[in-house]
């Protein structure tokens, strides 16, 4: 049975740190499935499609990493995938705090759900999507953190 690793989030946009949790989640599952869910709290600034190609064009040559989008619970989409592992980057206490609660209500929604947790490399600590999108909002240059080009932004 292939070992297949979820990684969801809204990747808006997706990162250079996401992008380190992905291709050391290859080395440790047979298949990684990036999933831009719909997260009904926030409000994207990047169409889901737009990333979703972005994102594919990333890991063109690399056959264990696709992407998709989904909407609903992240623990169903798991299941429809045949996902028996989240894949969850942590780059500091906090992140451990609000994932730890995620990963026990996807585990009680799905019980044989596992997160498996990598902690950010040092160096890719710092980067959020939150700070990516300001710096790309006021027009300054996020190429250092992103694995590709942005499109112009939409003041």
């Amino acid at each position: 049975m292939p070992r297949i690793a979820l990684f969801p989030g809204s990747f808006d946009p997706f990162t250079n740190g996401h992008l380190d949790v992905v291709r050391r989640g290859a080395v440790l599952f047979d298949q990684v499935i990036i999933a831009i869910g719909d997260n009904s709290s926030k409000q994207r600034y990047f169409p889901v499609e737009r990333m979703v190609g972005m994102i594919s064009s990333v890991f063109k040559h690399e056959p264990k990493v696709s992407v998709c989008s989904f909407k609903g619970l992240t623990a169903e989409f798991a299941r429809e995938v045949g996902a028996g592992f989240l894949l969850r980057g942590l780059r500091n206490t906090t992140d451990f705090e609000y994932e730890n609660t995620i990963a026990q209500v996807n585990r009680h929604i799905n019980p044989g759900l596992e997160t498996v947790f990598l902690i950010t490399s040092p160096a890719l600590a710092a980067i959020s999507s939150t700070i990516i999108r300001e710096i790309h909002r006021f027009g300054g240059d996020a190429r250092q953190f992103v694995p590709f080009e942005l499109p112009a932004a939409t003041k």
